[in-house]
């Protein structure tokens, strides 16, 4: 499918700083930025610092009073939902390098507090049937609930309040993951279908020999997910860092089917 999507912040900076936008697709084998545009205003530095083996973009800008920030792409994506459920666990000698970070805990996703939980409720299955199982589990027992959760929540705050947003559906599927020596990690994603909309974290799981985008809180298709940046959990992928300070004026994000959405003015 090919999808537009638009990213547009309003900030103001009362103290001239830098700030680190996660807000441009990634280029991958499943999907590709067929075109694209990043506007700011007024005209900032903007310096690059791209992951060109991971195909995501980092853009950091020299910024001060009020800016707007636009991001406009057309993207096509290749994907389908629930692919992963027949892939095969990996054996740890057999994984990629780079996919040996995912299997350790991390801030938000305190993996090894979940070896127990997941070996007694998903200890018969494994690979692609077992992450299927630990999804299907989250959402039978967790509630899709803003509000009861804040951005220093963990997967274990979230497994005993039964409770959070897409953050912690992801930050608990990553823990019991990594608890079952399955890469995963959090990616968040423009989200067609999700509303509100907004940028949607999501986990990703090493299966087979690749990574497979999940959504725990079942609430977008995977097929209409638009891949912007991975890490370890949430700390890794916020759309905006400010190293100074920063005031909300305004932001929105939005997806559409290939031309469903416009820039505005």
């Amino acid at each position: 499918m090919r999808f537009d999507i638009l990213a547009d912040l309003t900030y103001d900076f009362p103290i001239r700083c830098e700030t680190l936008l996660l807000i441009e697709a990634a280029q991958g084998p499943d999907q590709l930025v067929v075109s694209e545009t990043l506007t700011i205003d007024p005209d900032a530095a903007v310096a690059r610092l791209d992951d060109d083996g991971a195909g995501e973009r980092r853009a950091v800008l020299d910024t001060a009073g009020r800016v707007r920030i636009q991001y406009a792409a057309t993207v096509d994506v290749q994907r389908e939902d629930g692919a992963y459920q027949d892939a095969g666990q990996v054996a740890i000698r057999d994984l990629p390098h780079d996919a040996l970070a995912y299997l350790r805990p991390s801030r938000f996703c305190p993996s090894d507090r979940f070896e127990r939980f997941a070996a007694r409720e998903f200890g018969t299955l494994s690979g692609g049937a077992r992450v299927a199982a630990m999804v299907d589990w989250i959402g039978r027992h967790l509630d899709y609930q803003p509000g009861v959760s804040n951005s220093g929540t963990t997967a274990l705050d979230t497994f005993v309040d039964r409770a959070g947003v897409c953050r912690d559906f992801a930050h608990l599927a990553i823990s019991i993951c990594r608890a079952s020596d399955i890469p995963a990690r959090a990616v968040s994603a423009y989200a067609w279908r999700l509303e509100p909309p907004d940028l949607h974290a999501v986990a990703e799981v090493y299966l087979g020999d690749r990574w497979w985008l999940v959504d725990p809180t079942g609430k977008a298709p995977v097929s209409g997910l638009v891949r912007v940046a991975a890490g370890r959990d949430a700390a890794d992928i916020a759309f905006m860092s400010v190293f100074g300070t920063a005031r909300l004026v305004a932001q929105a994000f939005a997806i559409a089917e290939a031309g469903g959405v416009s820039k505005t003015a």
